[in-house]
């Protein structure tokens, strides 16, 4: 081909890409809410505005992968609620669940994990407790009663565990935090990253403190509804790996610490 007719390839496909029906295509579109108390997973951050760690995430995947597109995380949904609307095939994907058998038979989990949680114990800020593992706090008997939320994972974790005393009754992290700080309960159990900023936001800094001991850690998953196409969730988990990869999964974990 010679001069001429190279420009006027160059000129057909500048022509082409400009056109109005050749625009870029339409991003696979994947439906998710914001889960109620889950912070730093989701944090309200004024009327209609919510950010915290798998807000962050959601938009770093499609940076990785433009043809993905997360929507709804600005809607808060209950947390039993958002498990079940997955699982009815409602929307498409939560962000940091752990992987139970239970949840393996409902959702597709994605490897690699995204992020490791740690649980440590909220007391009161007058408590002198020295806690370094379950043993101590076995050793409280009934001065040593856990509080967790019902619906979370927490409850059937210590049921393991064994040999604790255990008030699963509150249904939201809040609440269990104001119960602790009225005295229903020596100890709240709580997962970290974020404490701090969960105890600063409620406006009980100085009332309560976070105990050292890291008493049990788990990894968290995105976790697909089964009906979303085997290709799209290759497209997630490959934009999951880079992230992994390149460390973006750590600066995420330590931004929300």
């Amino acid at each position: 081909m010679g001069p001429k007719g190279l420009r006027c390839g160059l000129m057909l496909l500048g022509a082409l890409l400009g056109a109005p029906g050749l625009a870029a295509p339409t991003p696979t579109v994947l439906k998710v809410v914001a889960q109620e108390g889950t912070e730093p997973k989701f944090i309200p951050a004024g009327i209609g505005r919510v950010v915290g760690l798998c807000v962050d995430l959601y938009r770093a995947i499609e940076r990785v992968d433009p043809s993905l597109q997360f929507v709804g995380d600005q809607t808060w949904l209950p947390l039993l609620r958002a498990h079940s609307e997955l699982l009815a095939h409602q929307h498409d994907a939560l962000c940091a669940v752990l992987r139970t058998d239970q949840r393996a038979r409902q959702y597709v989990f994605l490897d690699p994990p995204l992020f490791q949680l740690r649980y440590q114990l909220i007391a009161r800020a007058g408590d002198t407790a020295v806690i370094h593992d379950w043993d101590d706090v076995r050793q409280l008997g009934a001065q040593g009663v856990l509080l967790t939320n019902s619906g979370y994972i927490t409850p059937i974790m210590l049921e393991h565990i064994g040999g604790l005393r255990i008030d699963a009754s509150a249904s939201t992290p809040a609440a269990n935090l104001d119960k602790l700080v009225a005295g229903h309960g020596r100890f709240f159990l709580h997962r970290a990253p974020g404490i701090q900023g969960f105890i600063d936001r409620a406006g009980l800094a100085g009332k309560v403190k976070i105990l050292p001991a890291v008493m049990a850690t788990t990894n968290v998953y995105m976790a697909l509804g089964t009906h979303v196409d085997p290709a799209v969730r290759l497209r997630v988990r490959r934009a999951i790996e880079q992230l992994d990869r390149n460390g973006e999964l750590q600066r995420m974990l330590r931004k929300w610490d």
